[in-house]
């Protein structure tokens, strides 16, 4: 049935674990630079060695978003300390063919994949005849379907397992039964379109799902709900010169199976001497020298993007710090990332748009402008907005 006219629109239901504290996974076959790439981009100590399973365990760390906007905020405001936003990447061990059913470590990796919200997927585009690749040749094509297969593979065996559990009992409910039985003979029809979905070769976030349907995968924890970008990984000379002769075969592999996806080049030998290098006038001078920048600022801005990641402010003179909250917030959403007795006790909320703060000169003149804008608990936060929170204990946040 068609909605009441004027009647708001329904809201849609975002796939994926709600909150704001969600983790990226760095996922790819053995030898593709994966711990090279998290050593680099998180400045830890993960083994890197030249061998498949060398990272059993998954190592996790936050890694800042940068945002020009908190820069401007952090001189304009010289407050006594700045916070960025931070993302949260885990380093996964390879995964192998087979590992849907159990080859290699299979099992115990595809459940770290389970645990992250969203894929850093690793494609290796470089030679390097001291690292082997677990396959024998170079072939991307081939290493992009062996990933995704494994992870579709196993999202069946999971939902399989579901239904296993669960059909005997619908069947006794026959065409009857209390709304309790209605909803459980919705949910099972629910899992077995999307059982069949995969089964069929595609990944669960590709598909049309209603709210309800949503709601049900969310239950299941599915390795091909999560969103996915794109790393290759390419060797520093080709890194320097913006060319790789893998590169289009990969696009044209994402364009044709999963489009809309983003790829990223990026070199990890180039960020791992980068990061390597003692101070900042280092870094310029080598990125002079090699005529390119790090991909790193470019990679942890889309996979904060990917999981549906949004940034506010505050700013005052103790701190200037970016808060993170899913996209879509209501203002006592995002005041929840800050503490809950705010968001319980929230009344009111005094708005500056960054754009128009910036053009303004500063908090002054935009007031009186007349740009400092009062929004309710309701009210949908956007990306970039400077926010106080006028609350029950007092001004909250400035």
């Amino acid at each position: 049935m068609a909605p009441k006219k004027g009647a708001p629109a329904e809201e849609k239901v975002q796939l994926g674990r709600p909150g704001n504290n969600l983790k990226i996974g760095v996922v790819g076959l053995p030898n593709v630079g994966k711990s090279t790439f998290f050593n680099a981009i998180t400045n830890s100590a993960v083994a890197a060695e030249n061998y498949p399973f060398c990272t059993i365990d998954p190592e996790e760390s936050r890694v800042a978003v940068p945002d020009e906007r908190l820069d401007w905020l952090n001189e304009k405001v010289k407050p006594a300390g700045k916070t960025p936003a931070f993302l949260t990447v885990i380093d996964i061990a390879g995964l192998v063919k087979g590992a849907a059913e159990g080859a290699g470590l299979g099992n115990a990796f595809l459940s770290h994949i389970s645990a992250v919200d969203g894929i850093f997927h690793m494609i290796r585009a470089f030679t390097d005849p001291d690292v082997v690749h677990v396959e024998g040749e170079m072939d991307p094509a081939r290493d992009l379907e062996i990933i995704h297969n494994e992870l579709r593979l196993k999202d069946v065996a999971m939902l399989n397992k579901y239904i296993d559990l669960n059909q005997r009992v619908i069947d006794r409910m026959g065409g009857g039964g209390s709304v309790d039985d209605k909803k459980k003979k919705d949910e099972f029809a629910v899992v077995l379109r999307v059982r069949d979905w995969v089964a069929k070769g595609n990944d669960v976030r590709k598909g049309e799902w209603s709210n309800k349907d949503i709601e049900v995968i969310n239950s299941q924890s599915l390795l091909t709900a999560k969103p996915v970008t794109y790393l290759v990984n390419v060797s520093e000379k080709d890194y320097a010169r913006k060319k790789n002769k893998y590169l289009l075969l990969i696009k044209k592999w994402i364009d044709e199976n999963n489009p809309g996806d983003k790829l990223i080049p990026f070199s990890g030998v180039f960020e791992s001497n980068l990061a390597a290098l003692p101070d900042a006038a280092q870094r310029k001078a080598y990125t002079e020298e090699m005529k390119v920048e790090s991909a790193f600022p470019k990679i942890i801005t889309t996979g904060y993007d990917s999981l549906n990641l949004m940034h506010f402010f505050t700013a005052g003179e103790k701190e200037v710090r970016a808060w993170t909250c899913r996209k879509g917030a209501k203002m006592n959403e995002a005041a929840r990332s800050i503490h809950n007795d705010i968001a319980d006790s929230l009344i009111q909320v005094d708005v500056m748009k960054f754009d128009e703060l910036k053009a303004a000169g500063g908090e002054a003149e935009l007031k009186a402008a007349g740009r400092l804008l009062t929004r309710s608990k309701d009210a949908i936060i956007e990306d970039g907005d400077i926010v106080y929170f006028r609350s029950g204990l007092g001004r909250a946040k400035k």
